[in-house]
């Protein structure tokens, strides 16, 4: 049972390290984001529900690996069994099994290699949930600020409903560009509205991923940072891909666990020994008095068994080896998969990178464009509809500008779930 306990101290202290280094991580983010994020891997119960899973796992191995019980039996006869002692009044058998050398090592390392499986699956798990957090926190995070961007606009609608009045009254525009001032602020103001209807439900599925009230606000206070020199990143050279992602290394621990049942197999098909006592009562005779007149019996027993019919031993190993094979295909499609995940999402997280500089340099020459023709909209040598159209042009490229950087915040989080530094 000591082995079992250090080894359950050992899997927490990983567990510890891990959390930490993978918060460690996170320095670019926020305070905030970090806390959510501790509180997620504290509260979620998908992850509690994985790890209390991992943990009845390692409970099995005291199980396999230990003796079978002891077989106590008793006979009380009826009728008096004579012996030339006396007659026999009772007896009482206490028999143990051993198994073949080693059978039940075999056995307690499959149930230990089948554990840590539950282990790394769970690590696996609180990866993918930490993904979830910070894409949810980054679609909110987005959300907000392009209401902010809109309820920006507004105010220089109203600048512009100015603009254009002072022009009418003037005599210089028509009252046309007023009312077109208008439905743009119309569209703008339902526009809010539904983004706020929106972030609700949003604050609700963050919520629910720390298990925490739906209804609770969800402040978010930090900005979203990108790291640099993304484009740079590369396959590492000198080691195969994805070789300590969790779910390979679960998938390893579970060949491990079936290699070892292998054994268990093959050792429980040699015999098994079994030591044992034999004891009876007997009573005195009455009719005549030999030696050890009445003496009780005593008798030392050895059994074995005899696995002489082989076709369910030889049948259980093939069954395992074919489960060996399902797990070695497993592995290899897990790890396609993930060299697949990896080039989409460094792909995208370089997209995100250009698509921010080319958004940059546009919304500097949009508020360039749109100083020259306000200032000729004043001295009557630009056309109103010209001002609006650089507006429109700019809210729609700031919108751009936050989703390129919410879609490359979450590429960037899919990456270091994958396992790869993006410094």
């Amino acid at each position: 049972m000591k082995p079992l306990n250090k080894m359950k101290a050992t899997f927490k202290y990983i567990i510890l390290v891990v959390f930490v280094l993978s918060i460690g991580n996170q320095f670019v983010y926020s305070q905030t984001l970090e806390d959510y994020l501790k509180e997620a891997a504290e509260n979620n119960p998908e992850l509690k529900s994985s790890y209390a899973g991992f943990e009845a796992a390692l409970e099995k191995a005291p199980q396999v690996a230990s003796l079978p019980d002891p077989s106590l039996s008793v006979s009380a006869f009826g009728r008096m069994i004579e012996t030339r002692l006396g007659a026999q009044e009772a007896r009482f058998s206490l028999v143990q099994m051993f198994p073949w050398f080693g059978t039940l090592k075999a056995q307690e390392d499959a149930v230990i290699a089948a554990a840590q499986t539950r282990f790394y699956q769970y690590i696996n798990q609180r990866s993918l949930l930490f993904v979830q957090v910070k894409s949810r926190y980054a679609e909110l995070y987005a959300l907000e600020r392009i209401m902010a961007l809109k309820e920006e606009n507004l105010a220089i609608l109203e600048n512009y409903r100015e603009l254009a009045l002072s022009g009418f009254r003037s005599g210089n525009a028509p009252m046309v560009n007023v009312v077109k001032v208008d439905m743009e602020r119309e569209a703008l103001i339902t526009e809010i509205e539904l983004l706020k209807d929106k972030k609700k439900p949003m604050e609700v599925q963050f919520n629910l991923l720390l298990n925490r009230e739906k209804s609770l606000s969800v402040p978010i206070l930090d900005s979203l940072n990108l790291e640099q020199n993304l484009s740079v990143m590369k396959e590492p050279k000198n080691e195969p891909l994805f070789e300590k992602h969790p779910t390979l290394v679960a998938l390893e621990s579970e060949k491990l666990a079936l290699d070892s049942r292998i054994t268990a197999i093959e050792k429980d098909g040699l015999p098994k020994f079994g030591v044992g006592i034999d004891y009876s009562i007997i009573s005195k005779r009455t009719d005549a008095n030999p030696e050890n007149n009445g003496q009780d019996a005593i008798m030392p027993m050895v059994s074995v068994t005899l696995p002489i019919f082989r076709k369910k031993y030889r049948a259980a190993k093939k069954e395992v080896e074919f489960m060996q094979v399902e797990v070695a295909a497993r592995r290899k499609a897990q790890q396609n998969n993930l060299e697949s995940s990896f080039q989409l999402t460094r792909y995208e997280l370089n997209q995100a990178e250009k698509l921010l500089k080319l958004y940059k340099s546009q919304l500097e020459r949009i508020n360039q464009a749109t100083r020259l023709y306000v200032a000729g909209f004043a001295n009557n040598t630009a056309d109103f509809e010209e001002i609006l159209t650089m507006n429109q042009q700019k809210i729609l490229i700031q919108t751009q500008q936050l989703e390129a950087l919410k879609n490359g915040f979450i590429a960037q989080a899919q990456l270091e779930y994958l396992g790869y530094k993006t410094e």
